[in-house]
């Protein structure tokens, strides 16, 4: 069901000193490029944990880097920016050592429920106090269930990464090649020790009864099936930022290009959750304010190779303002492009609509094709 796209095993040198991540292990790994369905930013959490004496579970899916503060140490000892377990013994002094079924686990609820293309099950930090091993296995289960739910007997786990060897202070990546919607993991680690980050890569498959019912919806919204196919620029902060939930709360949870020394401008494609009507624009750039893009258009196509059809004109933009727009008519599509000029950054874009009889149509034939 999975294929390791880089292989570290090991531990890392102690830390000596200076930049901790100087010698991190990592790859460029092409399922990243997916939404992370186990962002926290989407409601995703870590529901339950076997143990987690040393460090919480809920830092699994702390958005962005782990942190390491060398000198940090509390009651139980060093102070981990992940999830550690206790050293796990044997049953005796004659069989001091864990057996190879002995194993800690955490139940990951995803935010998005959705296919998993690649996960990436990162060490950092944990040098020597690493697992030796990891494995993830998925669940489809609708509604909240409960931890005690989720380990009932009558749950089915697919596994998508089998036990591997892993290596500390590390991204350790594995593409994930099962084609079924997903809501749930389950993180193992063999036999004990610490996880840094957990991100899980792929595409949002959303329910469409649920969306059938909300009826006029942000129909480029990440939670919703939208994402973000190609951008002019990445250099500050990703493109798919624009559909997250909520409001930004900092600079850098939006978009932002380089300065551009040249006649051109910056722009983002974006794929709808399927073919829409789309009724109003909403364009934020909350806390960018010397910064912010000085003018924006919004136009949408429907289907590949569609001329793009512009919704919005170009458009002044205030800085850190919230921009709202009714269309005069409604425009249907499956795809949307802002552009922005000369440079700079919005925070959020919403194109707020609804699902087109063949849109729906096509929502439900996927969902149902998927398992879900």
């Amino acid at each position: 069901m999975t294929e390791s796209t880089t292989r570290f095993t090991g531990p890392a040198a102690p830390f000596g000193g200076g930049d901790p991540y100087a010698d991190y292990r990592t790859a460029d790994f092409p399922f990243a490029a997916h939404t992370d369905l186990a962002d926290r930013r989407l409601g995703a959490g870590v529901i339950a944990a076997n143990d987690e004496f040393f460090a919480e579970r809920e830092n699994l899916l702390t958005p962005g880097p782990a942190v390491f503060d060398p000198g940090r140490f509390g009651h139980k000892g060093k102070v981990m920016d992940g999830w550690e377990t206790r050293r796990r013994r044997g049953t005796d002094a004659g069989q001091p050592w864990p057996t190879a079924e002995d194993h800690d686990w955490a139940l990951i609820r995803l935010g998005a429920p959705g296919v998993i293309r690649g996960i990436v099950v990162d060490t950092a930090h944990f040098r020597g106090n690493h697992p030796e091993a990891v494995s993830v296995e998925a669940a489809s289960v609708p509604g909240t269930p409960s931890p005690e739910q989720l380990l009932g007997g009558d749950v089915k786990w697919t596994t998508l990464v089998p036990r591997t060897p892993v290596g500390g202070h590390a991204a350790n990546g594995f593409a994930v090649s099962a084609r079924q919607r997903f809501t749930h993991l389950r993180l193992n680690q063999h036999p004990d020790g610490g996880v840094a980050r957990l991100r899980v890569y792929g595409e949002v498959v959303p329910d469409p009864s649920w969306l059938a019912a909300l009826g006029t919806f942000d129909v480029v919204a990440l939670e919703n099936g939208g994402g973000v196919e190609d951008a002019s620029d990445r250099f500050y902060s990703p493109p798919a930022h624009t559909l997250l939930p909520g409001s930004s709360r900092r600079m850098d949870e939006g978009w932002e290009t380089r300065r551009r020394r040249d006649r051109g401008h910056d722009w983002i494609t974006y794929r709808l959750a399927a073919q829409s009507e789309v009724r109003a624009v909403e364009i934020d750039t909350a806390y960018l304010k010397g910064n912010s893009a000085g003018w924006a258009s919004v136009s949408l196509r429907d289907g590949e190779g569609a001329d793009w059809v512009e919704l919005l004109p170009r458009t002044r933009l205030q800085p850190d303002t919230l921009h709202r727009f009714v269309l005069p008519d409604p425009a249907v599509g499956t795809h949307a492009r802002v552009d922005i000029y000369p440079d700079g950054g919005i925070s959020r874009l919403r194109l707020h609509g609804s699902l087109t009889e063949a849109g729906a149509s096509h929502l439900a034939a996927r969902h149902r094709e998927l398992g879900g």
